[in-house]
């Protein structure tokens, strides 16, 4: 499964405020027009420009002038990473109260505001990064930019809506108390995890949510909305001498270098087995391997194995062992996982409880063949043409997911001119590298992760 940058997660995006997701409804016109530009710029190669403010802001900038729309996507370095020890969960509840007032504007005084602007607006958390976005019609731009820079520079943090934010994210954590997904997943990452931050729930625990006072909001504020850390993208209707104020306006004045914490590379622990059991019709297996750093000169040939592995298309090996050839699952896939601290390829599936076993043991087959004896001529061709077709499908075919995959391409440090050297990476990836990637990563003993009835001898190969 191959996603913006190939930058690959085996946790879906958070999409409910409680998880650090923040909208607010968009002009009934705008959403008319966002989507007429959905097939235009990934019609045509982009024009990607450098633009720096005075102030020594930089973005990346593809005017388009198709529809009157703007879209900007931006991030802070450092994310859930940065919570405090017994503060857990202050990132997440931070992402959702930048719409809830800023500068001289109580929350509902600022979404008039931003409804009145025809704007749309959000905040999320990773473990890695604080991000934000906002979609504005091209002719409300001044008052949208404006409101962004509020939200940005002077968040208020008021007491009511951070009870009002707090309440909401604690229902969830008292749901997934009761959650089978939501109590393996949390102990599934201690167990790869340790200690370390990437161990700990986003949304936090009861205990440390409460704990969270308005002065740790403005202290991880301050510690982490700096421009040394920042990544900026923005599409549509807006030319780079505009931008260059505007990007002044709304960032030039945020301190020059952050205050993060160190957080340490740790390498995911494998070789165990972590059961989950409950007296579940349907049982989720999760399996990991090691990963590959985004970096690494072997990191195309990984992500070519991974494709051919199970990347989510309809002719992976997963794929059609598991459920075309067997019936054992709906979906079965792979994804090669990158964060700034840890990398790992997981394998994903549910089947039902009685064939939990006998599908584990495919998976384990399909994964023991393609390590020893890699992949063929065909499956790779095949793989490369999907590979270089789809990029645009699944990473350009809207003005936000352009901006998108332009901060991660940043992110990455690949270089501007990264979508016209992409192609000539992957075509340039032999047979004999992708055996070498597979036997690499595939033939270590991986962690096994069981949620439902307990599964007799799951762990062994």
């Amino acid at each position: 499964m191959t996603l913006v940058l190939d930058r690959l997660s085996a946790f879906p995006a958070a999409a409910a405020r409680g998880e650090g997701m923040v909208y607010r409804t968009f002009a009934t016109l705008c959403f008319a027009l966002f989507f007429l530009l959905l097939p235009v710029l990934s019609a045509r190669a982009m024009d990607i420009q450098q633009v720096t403010s005075s102030k020594g802001v930089t973005a990346w900038l593809v005017e388009d002038y198709s529809v009157p729309v703007v879209a900007i996507r931006f991030v802070f370095g450092g994310g859930s990473t940065q919570d405090p020890p017994g503060k857990e969960g202050l990132a997440n509840l931070m992402t959702g109260l930048f719409d809830e007032g800023a500068g001289t504007l109580d929350s509902d005084a600022f979404q008039v505001r931003l409804d009145d602007a025809g704007a749309e607006m959000g905040f999320e958390e990773s473990r890695d990064g604080i991000y934000g976005s906002m979609r504005m019609l091209g002719e409300q731009r001044d008052e949208a930019f404006d409101l962004l820079r509020l939200a940005v520079n002077q968040p208020r943090f008021d007491q009511a809506p951070i009870d009002r934010i707090r309440g909401q994210i604690l229902s969830g954590i008292i749901a997934g108390e009761n959650d089978p997904d939501t109590i393996a997943q949390n102990k599934w990452a201690r167990a790869l995890y340790g200690d370390h931050p990437y161990s700990r729930s986003d949304q936090g625990t009861r205990q440390s949510i409460a704990a969270i006072t308005p002065d740790d909001l403005k202290a991880l504020h301050k510690a982490v909305f700096a421009r040394a850390g920042l990544h900026v993208a923005v599409v549509g209707a807006i030319d780079a001498e505009t931008l260059k104020k505007k990007l002044d306006m709304v960032f030039g004045d945020l301190p020059q270098d952050q205050a993060l914490a160190p957080v340490p590379d740790i390498e995911p622990k494998l070789a165990q087995h972590v059961e989950v059991n409950y007296d579940l019709p349907q049982t989720s297996l999760q399996l990991a391997w090691p990963g590959v750093k985004r970096k690494s000169a072997d990191f195309f040939p990984a992500v070519l194995m991974n494709e051919i592995l199970g990347g989510g298309t309809f002719t992976s090996r997963l794929f059609q062992e598991v459920r075309e050839k067997r019936g054992l699952a709906y979906s079965v896939n792979s994804s090669l996982v990158n964060h700034d601290h840890a990398d790992a390829l997981i394998v994903t599936t549910g089947t039902r409880s009685d064939r939990a076993a006998e599908t584990l043991g495919i998976v384990r087959d399909v994964v023991k063949q393609l390590a020893e004896d890699g992949p063929t001529e065909a499956e790779l061709a095949a793989t490369k043409k999907y590979l270089i077709g789809a990029y645009a499908i699944n990473n350009l075919d809207s003005s936000s997911a352009i901006a998108t995959t332009l901060v991660e391409l940043q992110l990455d440090d690949l270089g501007i001119d990264y979508m016209q050297r992409r192609t000539g990476y992957i075509n340039a990836v032999t047979l004999d590298q992708v055996k070498a990637a597979a036997r690499k990563l595939l033939s270590t003993e991986p962690a096994i992760l069981v949620i439902g009835p307990a599964l007799a001898g799951a762990g062994k190969g």
